[in-house]
C-alpha cells in the first residue's frame, strides 16, 4: 500500500490500499524480491521463509479441502509446498495488477514471471519428490480461484461468501494493509471467521518493519512485536503451536526490519 514517505520525519505515511492500484509496480517487485531463492541482497530472508514453509506443510499435518491465501501480491511462492496437500487453493489481494500477474503465470502466458528457479529450490529442500514442472502442474490445478480481497472489511470477499477453509496462509500482507494495531487486531478477527474450527492458520511476516521499497516508490508498513502478535492470537482464542523468530537486519535501503516471523496458530474456539 503505497504512499510517498513524509519529508524530514523519518516516517512512512500510511499507504492506502487505493494506492497500491494506481501505483503499485508487480514485476518491479518481483524482479526485487524473487528473482533468487536467497530474496534481496539487501535482505536474504526469503530462503528462511520457503524453508519454514516446507517444513510446516511436508508433513501433511496441516492438509483438508480448502487452503485460503489472504494478500497473495503477484506471488506464488507462499503456495508451493502447500499445494501438496490441500484440494483446492483461493488466492486473493486487494490490488488488480497482482492478481492479473497471478492469473497470468496460472495461464503460462509467455511474458509471465519466471518462477521455476523458486519452484526448483522448493522441490530440492523436500527432496526431490516432483520434478520442478511436476511441482508447477500441481499447484496450477490447485489453484481454483483468483479473488478481490479487501482486509479493511468485515467480510474480506464482500460480496461474495468464501470459507469454511481448513488452512488460512498470509505472508507479508497484514503489516502492509493495516494502519495501527488496533486495525491488526480487528482484521486477525475478521479473518478467523473464514475458518473451520480446529483450523489452521500460518502467516510469515517482518517485525519493526516500517516501510520497503518497490521500483524506486516508498510503502508503509506497521512495526510489530512478537510479544503483540502473540498476544492477539490469544485474545482471539487461537493456539499458538510454533512461533518462530529468525532475527535479520535489512540494510534500509529497501526495508527496515529486524527480524522475521513465521507462526502456526490453531482456531481453537
Amino acid at each position: 500500500m503505497q504512499t510517498a514517505a513524509m519529508e524530514g520525519s523519518g516516517q512512512t505515511a500510511f499507504t492506502e490500499g487505493e494506492s497500491y492500484q494506481d501505483h503499485f509496480d508487480p514485476r518491479a517487485y518481483l524482479n526485487s524480491f524473487y528473482s533468487c531463492p536467497q530474496g534481496h541482497s539487501d535482505e536474504n530472508s526469503l530462503e528462511y521463509e520457503l524453508r519454514q514453509l516446507s517444513k510446516t506443510f511436508e508433513a501433511g499435518k496441516y492438509k483438508g479441502q480448502r487452503l485460503i491465501e489472504i494478500g497473495s501480491g503477484p506471488s506464488i511462492h507462499g503456495l508451493i509446498s502447500a499445494c501438496e496437500h490441500f484440494e483446492e487453493i483461493i488466492m486473493s489481494d486487494f490490488a488488480d495488477c497482482n492478481r492479473q500477474e497471478i492469473e497470468g503465470w496460472l495461464r503460462s502466458d509467455a511474458d509471465c514471471f519466471d518462477w521455476d528457479h523458486i519452484i526448483q529450490f522448493v522441490c530440492e529442500v523436500e527432496g526431490n519428490r516432483r520434478t520442478t514442472g511436476e511441482k508447477k502442474v500441481r499447484l496450477k490445478q490447485t489453484v481454483k480461484q483468483v479473488l478481490k480481497c479487501d482486509v479493511r472489511l468485515e467480510n474480506p470477499f464482500e460480496p461474495l461468501a468464501v470459507g469454511p477453509a481448513d488452512c488460512l496462509l498470509s505472508c507479508l500482507c497484514l503489516e502492509a494493509a493495516c494502519r495501527d494495531l488496533e486495525t491488526y487486531q480487528r482484521v486477525l478477527g475478521n479473518l478467523k471467521m473464514l475458518l473451520k474450527p480446529g483450523a489452521v492458520l500460518v502467516m510469515v511476516g517482518v517485525l519493526s518493519e516500517t516501510f520497503y521499497m518497490v521500483g524506486g516508490k516508498r510503502f508503509s508498513c506497521l512495526p510489530l512485536r512478537e510479544s503483540f502478535i502473540q498476544e492477539t492470537l490469544k485474545n482471539l482464542g487461537f493456539s499458538v503451536e510454533e512461533f518462530n523468530v529468525m532475527p535479520l537486519r535489512s540494510i534500509n535501503m529497501v526495508s527496515d526490519f529486524n527480524g522475521i516471523f513465521h507462526v502456526i496458530a490453531r482456531n481453537s474456539l
